[in-house]
């Protein structure tokens, strides 16, 4: 293979992992409450009537009161708990269309890690956790300034919204 066709970027990744305090049925209702899902029938809306970029930041603004809106969601507990596993776990893809678009104008290829993918869950110990990887950590890896700052700012969002749902996490974000 020649490198004309083939790159290889090997980065290092934080894993946040952060004990929510509560129980996970109720820190499941207040990330879903505060992450809601992404209103597709006015995203179609939008596009069928080509609505200008102004207007399209402004929808995302009022479905993602808090930065962030939910792409997807499954609950893979209960697959898991099909072989006998007794673990809640729900994963997620959260994040805001029009922040990925300030970074997937410099390489589409952030797409990789955006939206970000999170899931709340109960470790081995029965702790109810909140886990994802620290956006910054991911997106620095494409080495172009615009994005790593885009990232940065993630972290911060992130952080923003664990405020909001009550989580005391003191997160290093890199700044």
């Amino acid at each position: 293979m020649s490198s004309q066709n083939f790159s290889s970027v090997r980065h290092e990744v934080v894993r946040w992992s952060i004990d929510t305090g509560t129980s996970f049925e109720d820190f499941r209702d207040r990330y879903e409450a505060a992450v809601p899902a992404l209103d597709l029938d006015r995203m179609a809306q939008l596009r069928a009537g080509h609505a200008s970029w102004d207007t399209v930041l402004a929808a995302a603004a009022e479905n993602a009161p808090h930065g962030f809106m939910r792409f997807w969601g499954t609950d893979v507990g209960e697959l898991m708990q099909l072989a006998g596993n007794p673990g809640a776990c729900v994963t997620y893809l959260m994040g805001n269309h029009t922040i990925a678009e300030r970074m997937y104008r410099h390489d589409p290829a952030v797409m990789l890690y955006a939206p970000l993918r999170t899931t709340i869950h109960r470790d081995r110990h029965g702790v109810t956790r909140f886990s994802v990887d620290q956006p910054s950590t991911r997106f620095a890896s494409f080495d172009v300034p615009e994005i790593a700052s885009v990232g940065r700012e993630l972290d911060r969002k992130v952080a923003d919204l664990l405020r909001v749902l009550d989580v005391p996490a003191a997160l290093p974000t890199s700044d």
